[in-house]
């Protein structure tokens, strides 16, 4: 009967682990299906955004948390101390990162749009001062647009309010910013111009980190499925993403909802070895340092192969 009790008594010890634990297993399986993503404020993350508020994510049965910083310093330590799983940052970024020891992969382009601002007349200098983030994006692009062109004064300001007040004071003939900041600068009396090209590649893309691509494969391959199902939605329909991101990103004045120069949204790709090693060649001539790394380094091409 001693006997008896004893056994019961363990049945029910199990019983109330399992209730407050969830029995180990289910608690598993909902990690493994939540994914925590950083945004920048800019065009990009349009379908991220629309992805999380139409369901599109919960439909196939993923938990996504979404958090939107204001800086690439704040994005990048979200990453490297995985209190996030994945982020938009750039291949810039990505090659500087990988060559450092930090494992992360580029999973699929975004669609970042970066007009120049400028003071009036300044684009018809063949001298100009440029305000931009020294290893970044914005100066890649530059070089892209205006290196054979102009000569190029390069002002590193990486701080974004700075470098429009610096242009609004005319210490600097130029800058780039994201869409839709840069809009912000339009409606402050600054010249908006696009210097991008038809068929262009942005270098934005969609980073996970090594832990998530290890452990949380399903839920990125589900996150991208998602993120096609919005990127066709926004296709359909570009005033859904005027809607979500001026919904989304705070601080943005409804006067730009109809001046933000949208791009046109692509489905999961990544672009090719030979414009990802030009990336890395001229982020060594930046650095002045020859980065150990190739094009297979910073991608994993699965996602958009599937």
């Amino acid at each position: 009967m001693k006997r008896y009790g004893i056994i019961i008594l363990v049945a029910l010890v199990i019983m109330v682990s399992c209730l407050v634990t969830g029995c180990g297993s289910t608690e598993t399986k909902n990690e493994e299906m939540s994914l925590k993503i950083g945004l920048m404020p800019a065009v990009d993350s349009a379908p991220i955004l629309l992805a999380e508020k139409n369901g599109y994510f919960k439909n196939l049965g993923l938990d996504v948390e979404l958090q939107i910083f204001n800086n690439a310093q704040d994005r990048q330590s979200a990453l490297q101390t995985q209190t996030i799983d994945g982020a938009i940052t750039d291949l810039i970024a990505v090659a500087v990162n990988v060559d450092g020891g930090f494992d992360i992969k580029a999973t699929t382009m975004t669609n970042g749009v970066f007009p120049v601002l400028s003071k009036e007349g300044a684009e018809n200098k063949r001298e100009i001062k440029v305000g931009m983030m020294e290893v970044s994006v914005t100066n890649f692009l530059i070089d892209e647009w205006l290196g054979d062109k102009v000569t190029i004064e390069k002002v590193y300001i990486n701080d974004i309010p700075a470098r429009l007040a610096a242009i609004g004071s005319g210490q600097l003939d130029m800058g780039l910013f994201p869409e839709p900041m840069a809009s912000m600068g339009e409606l402050n009396g600054l010249k908006k111009n696009t210097y991008q090209t038809e068929g262009e590649v942005c270098p934005d893309v969609m980073v996970f980190t090594g832990k998530a691509l290890n452990e949380k494969e399903e839920a990125v391959k589900l996150f991208h499925e998602a993120y096609n199902r919005a990127v066709d939605e926004l296709n359909k329909n570009p005033q859904a993403a005027r809607d979500i991101l001026m919904e989304k990103i705070p601080n943005l004045k409804p006067e730009i909802k109809d001046k933000i120069i949208l791009p046109e949204y692509t489905e999961v790709s990544l672009p090719d070895d030979p414009y990802i090693d030009r990336i890395i060649q001229w982020t060594s001539e930046v650095m002045k340092k020859d980065l150990k790394v190739s094009a297979s380094d910073l991608v994993e091409r699965k996602f958009a192969e599937q």
